[in-house]
């Protein structure tokens, strides 16, 4: 019997040779779930997204007209010979997350694209000012409202033609008297028009003519029709009823409140836009905040006085300088208004302050300045330091300036919007009782409930039906991928990578496309491991689609979820490139070569210490309730390595990152900060710095390198400066510098490329021609140590270098530091751009322990392991161990349970996250931490204790 099986498509990559890969030859599987995996640094990225992705793009972009083509800008080919079966690549990465103040949750998804077209088409208009409901009425609408009164009720028609208007009126009344009309009402009291009206010209005046009195009884509809349409025309759409001795109905026939006299525009989907001036707050242009000078960041210390510098802002640093003229005019106020400047700031009265900051409400001083021309009396009426400070930040023309300026301004909401972003009038229209700012503000899991419990009349549901379906499909995606504690108000700029990446992610899945291959890049970052199988599930829904998904991926969840495991390496960098095992979790772990199959089997452990070492002391934070904090009180021990723990969205960044650092910073580094809300942080006086280490690059351009981070290059420049060829030529350190003139090629300004621009072809970088990529000029490559040129020993790999400084203490250690931390591959003069993130990282890490320690630092590092696999991690722990053993104090926020199982001292924070979050459920060693019931962190922990 035939086999009717189908043939499993394949694709089939050969000869791919981007960055570090050694002609890789692979075949994988379509429509399937495949983990790329392997070292940091190892090539997975090279091959899935500088190779996969981008010849996908590539032959996307080739298939569209060339008229097309030229907007995009131009795709590079990567370098392999050929890939065969791709399918049309998307990548779902972390850093293409739009970093615009204007960009939210909402906004990204498309959910908010939705709400309003619903808030416009269905929802109930309110007056902004009364807050009653307006609606729409054509004449027959109110005829039918009127003769559902009791039968026999008197009424009068009355046409209001002034509301709240001054002036004395006299041509509208003649008028009215001419038209026929006999009698009319003003601010309440009766008057024949045939009488003499004198009114008062200032006071404010409301004026309604009676057009007709009526008994509602059968057959005066056609009477009534008539006087209505008089009414209305010679009110501009209003009409008031008033049932004798009785109440008073209002009709109006645009959007308009009959009581306020508030007319509301049309109401259309981009009234609720707040990137667009239909719908935006006018006073802060749809952003909800603005940033204004903030006194506390002026005057950051009240304790000092002025004259010892309490006065920090640019321009202002001056005032302590007796000839300078911020000076001169601060004498003048403190003679004018008899106080000392010699008094510390936090002790002069209300009012001296508000002098000195909000100016002296156009009182003259006169100022005693002697200047360069001479001395003089000046007669200066001053604003006040936040009206100088502002109208110097608008009049100077330099960023630089502008930058500086910044730094002493903070974000505060916008005091017409209250932060809503939005005019009154579309924040007046409300689906369910709530207007689109208060749905925009639920957490999605709220939003979920307020959606299911909608109910809407029958008209409405007809309307709303298609969108309802659209809002409620998009948000069950949102829930899907363990984002239920997000709002769709959140700023995309403050998620981390890992949310950015599945809110991407729930948008594809909305989008239901068959056939794509999807590139993601650690989806599972900051994502706890409850929360993992949510998001597993949601890839196998894409691959079920008919789907492929490449993964490049560390955890171990994931790989045994996936149907087949690239295992890239054996090592880093150099060592790496090469496809180490291609297989299921089973066949990987049978695969002697490779690590990850190593670690997977249990044959490799991260060791759980044997000791907890004992914290040497204690840091207090007091009263933390910044974001969903509930104003808790956490304790951190000293001395020993923290973990923060605890589901995404609980509160961890904003206590360690908004209060723990950014209150340290402020206070031991003096930064420029204002900490997230909380009481104070007790015993910091046992510390003398902090230092945050994150996986931000080490420099933005290709001129930064480790060796220049790690400040090693320095040494190396010294040292080629103190050889016998040097000295003979003259020539200074400065002479190795590729930065400076002197030593580097002119040619290229030391950067060793050029680049060349083309039009419709992507821009071409080539070698310099004069220096040949060498970065210096001939005479000074002359100058050799050991026999190689300060080029040679840019080239060096880590490795290579600590054996040929091996004479060398001050720099062997230094570049010692950098091979303990795993990064034996990098060369001294890679360009920090060509970095991954957690290299970088490893670079920082390594420079803090090439530093002699006090034993006073605290480190803090958000999500260390992100980019690492298990046997960076593995290192990475160890260096953390090391730096907590010289007496200083680490502290972690992570969800790697090997790194929190090797901790001193966890503190889990939860237990859910959003509002339900924000308190500490557990404390203590992880042994303590596994024994308590509510914490998830604990459960999992349990393993692998």
């Amino acid at each position: 019997m035939e086999k009717s099986e189908k043939k499993q498509p394949m694709i089939r990559i050969r000869g791919a040779n981007e960055n570090n890969l050694k002609s890789v030859d692979l075949d994988i599987p379509r429509n399937q779930f495949i983990v790329f995996t392997g070292l940091s640094g190892s090539g997975k990225s090279s091959l899935a997204f500088d190779t996969i992705y981008a010849e996908g793009q590539r032959r996307y972009m080739e298939s569209l007209s060339s008229y097309a083509r030229q907007f995009l800008g131009q795709m590079e080919k990567p370098d392999v010979e050929s890939i065969e079966g791709l399918p049309p690549a998307i990548s779902i990465d972390q850093k293409s997350t739009n970093r615009n103040p204007r960009s939210t949750v909402g906004t990204v998804t498309e959910i908010y694209d939705y709400f309003r077209l619903l808030y416009a088409r269905v929802g109930t208009v309110h007056c902004p000012k009364c807050g009653k409901v307006i609606k729409k009425q054509t004449v027959d609408q109110m005829v039918d409202a009127i003769m559902q009164l009791p039968d026999r009720t008197k009424i009068q028609l009355l046409a209001p033609v002034v509301r709240g208007r001054k002036g004395t009126h006299a041509k509208l009344l003649e008028k009215a008297k001419k038209s026929g009309y006999v009698r009319v009402r003003i601010d309440g009291n009766m008057y024949e028009l045939s009488e003499e009206i004198a009114l008062e010209k200032n006071i404010k005046h409301n004026i309604e003519i009676v057009v007709d009195r009526l008994v509602v009884k059968e057959g005066i509809e056609k009477r009534l029709t008539d006087s209505l349409e008089n009414v209305l025309s010679l009110a501009d759409g209003l009409a008031f009823v008033e049932v004798i001795d009785g109440e008073l109905l209002r009709f109006s026939q645009s959007f308009a409140c009959p009581d306020c006299g508030v007319s509301v525009d049309e109401i259309e989907p981009r009234s609720f836009s707040f990137n667009n001036p239909f719908g935006a707050c006018p006073d802060c242009y749809g952003l909800g905040y603005k940033m204004e000078f903030d006194v506390e960041l002026m005057i950051p210390d009240p304790s000092l006085s002025i004259l010892d510098g309490a006065i920090t802002v640019t321009g202002w640093q001056s005032c302590t300088d007796k000839g300078s003229f911020t000076r001169a005019i601060l004498d003048a106020l403190a003679k004018e208004y008899q106080f000392d400047l010699a008094t510390p700031f936090q002790d002069y009265p209300e009012e001296i302050k508000h002098v000195i900051i909000h100016g002296t409400d156009g009182k003259v001083l006169k100022v005693h300045y002697k200047g360069q021309r001479g001395e003089g009396v000046y007669d200066v009426a001053f604003e006040g330091l936040i009206r100088n400070v502002e109208r110097r930040y608008r009049e100077t023309g330099s960023d630089t300036m502008k930058q500086e300026y910044e730094s002493f301004m903070r974000i505060t909401p916008c005091k017409t919007c209250k932060g809503q972003r939005l005019k009154k009038e579309a924040l007046a229209v409300t689906v369910g009782d709530k207007n689109i700012y208060e749905v925009t503000s639920l957490s999605i899991e709220k939003l979920q409930e307020f959606m299911e419990k909608l109910t809407l009349t029958k008209q409405q549901e007809l309307i709303g039906k298609q969108i309802l379906k659209e809002i409620r499909a998009r948000i069950r995606f949102l829930m899907d991928v363990g984002l239920d504690y997000l709002t769709l108000a959140r700023a995309t700029g403050t998620l981390s990578g890992g949310e950015a990446q599945r809110i991407r992610l729930a948008t594809q899945i909305g989008s239901g496309l068959v056939g794509v291959a999807y590139i993601l890049d650690e989806p599972s970052i900051g994502l706890h491991q409850r929360d993992n199988d949510k998001l597993l599930n949601t890839l196998r829904n894409l691959r079920d689609l008919g789907n492929t998904l490449i993964v490049v991926e560390h955890d171990e969840d994931t790989m045994f979820a996936a149907d087949c495991i690239v295992d890239i390496g054996p090592g880093a960098g150099e060592h790496g490139g090469k496809v180490v095992a291609v297989g299921n979790a089973q066949e990987i772990m049978a695969c002697p070569d490779s690590v990850t199959g190593q670690y997977l089997s249990g044959a490799k452990k991260i060791p759980v210490p044997s000791v907890r070492k004992k914290p040497t002391g204690w840091l207090k934070v007091v009263g933390a309730a910044e974001n969903n904090l509930k104003n808790i009180n956490v304790d951190f021990p000293l001395g020993v390595m923290t973990c923060v723990t605890g589901v995404s969205g609980s509160g961890k960044s904003s206590l360690v990152n908004e209060i723990l650092y950014k209150h340290l910073a402020k206070t031991l580094n003096r930064a420029r900060t204002i900490p997230g809300k909380h009481k104070d942080i007790v015993g910091m006086e046992q510390l003398d710095k902090v230092i945050a280490i994150d996986q931000s690059p080490i420099g933005r351009t290709p001129r930064s390198n480790p060796a220049t981070y790690t400040g090693v290059f320095d040494q190396i420049r010294d040292l080629f400066a103190a050889t016998q060829d040097a000295k003979a030529r003259g020539y200074k350190k400065g002479r190795f510098s590729f930065n400076v003139k002197g030593g580097r090629c002119e040619a290229c300004s030391g950067d060793g490329i050029l680049k060349i621009e083309m039009h419709f072809l992507p821009d071409v970088y080539v070698p310099c021609e004069v220096c040949g990529g060498k970065r210096y000029n001939r005479e000074t490559l002359e100058v050799k140590y050991k026999g190689k040129s300060i080029y040679d020993v840019l080239n060096m790999t880590v490795e290579e270098a600590l054996g040929f400084f091996d004479s060398i203490p001050f720099i062997k250690r230094k570049i010692q530091t950098l091979y303990d931390v795993g990064l034996s591959y990098i060369r001294l003069g890679q360009p920090s751009t060509e970095l991954s993130g957690g290299e970088a990282q490893r670079i920082k890490l390594a420079t803090e322990l090439s530093k002699r320690s006090t034993g006073r630092t605290i480190y803090i590092l958000d999500e260390p392991t992100t980019g690492l696999h298990f046997a960076d991690v593995h290192k990475l722990i160890e260096i953390l161990q090391r730096l907590a053993e010289g007496g200083n104090t680490v502290v972690v926020i992570e969800h790697n349970l090997d790194v929190i199982k090797t901790a001193d001292y966890i503190i889990d924070i939860g237990p859910e996250g959003g509002d339900k979050g924000g308190t500490v459920i557990a404390k203590g060693t992880p042994e303590e931490v596994a024994k308590a019931e509510k914490s998830y962190t604990g459960k999992y922990v349990k393993k692998y204790l």
